[in-house]
């Protein structure tokens, strides 16, 4: 396909998606770094292990963030063949929210395992913004996408990109409704946060139903484009 834009220069998005693959992998790895088997006394190794529940909570939750991250990047990625300079800004934006990741995790899992009421609900104000971080870099990727179709897969069909744009905002929205209820009810926060978790990971190769509506719209809008043209020339 020619460029659709003299002058400025694509490259492949093979190297693009290596280098992003490698940041998921380190992140992944460094939130299994807040494991560590605390003092305890002989014959108590249980009973220390059992305290460590906070921690493999938190570990959990934001393990499975990155998962879905990394899905809905495949995802995209399968359907991307070239990137320019402005994409290329955008994956830094989407990996550096990621990159967050393992900092919050950790505080979180401090805030669960002190107990302490306004403790809790400011790491839970703070993961919640930095969930919502993550698919508002998502928000200007696929207009771009979709303005720039020289950037896709040919058998990327033209209304896809226009019609997976709504899906980051339904996470943003989700994520900045659980920082306000993290004021009140920090774990009620946590279980809407996983709703955009649940969504984002339903989605993660797109909502198919919304290219297959644009389509009917657009070969409806050709139809009726073609039968005004009909009875132009029959009454002409």
């Amino acid at each position: 396909m020619p460029d659709a834009t003299p002058g400025v220069r694509l490259s492949e998005s093979s190297r693009v998606e290596t280098f992003s693959d490698a940041v998921f992998a380190i992140v992944i790895t460094i939130l299994v770094l807040d494991f560590r088997l605390p003092p305890h006394q002989p014959g108590h190794l249980l009973a220390a292990l059992a305290g460590l529940w906070t921690t493999l909570l938190a570990f959990l939750l934001s393990f499975l963030r990155v998962a879905v991250v990394w899905l809905n990047h495949h995802g995209l990625f399968s359907r991307v063949r070239r990137v320019d300079r402005t994409l290329l800004w955008m994956n830094l934006g989407i990996l550096g929210a990621c990159m967050l990741t393992p900092f919050v995790t950790a505080v979180l899992a401090h805030a669960l395992r002190g107990g302490n009421p306004d403790d809790l609900r400011g790491a839970v104000v703070l993961y919640a913004l930095v969930g919502a971080m993550q698919p508002a870099a998502w928000l200007p990727v696929y207009p771009h996408l979709r303005d720039h179709p020289e950037l896709a897969d040919a058998r990327t069909e033209a209304a896809y990109f226009h019609a997976q744009r709504f899906r980051p905002w339904i996470g943003v929205l989700v994520d900045a409704i659980a920082v306000a209820v993290a004021m009140a009810a920090p774990v009620l926060a946590l279980a809407l946060w996983t709703l955009s978790l649940v969504f984002l990971a339903a989605t993660s190769d797109g909502v198919r139903a919304l290219p297959r509506l644009a389509r009917r719209r657009s070969h409806a809008r050709k139809g009726d484009r073609a039968a005004g043209s009909a009875l132009s020339r029959l009454e002409g």
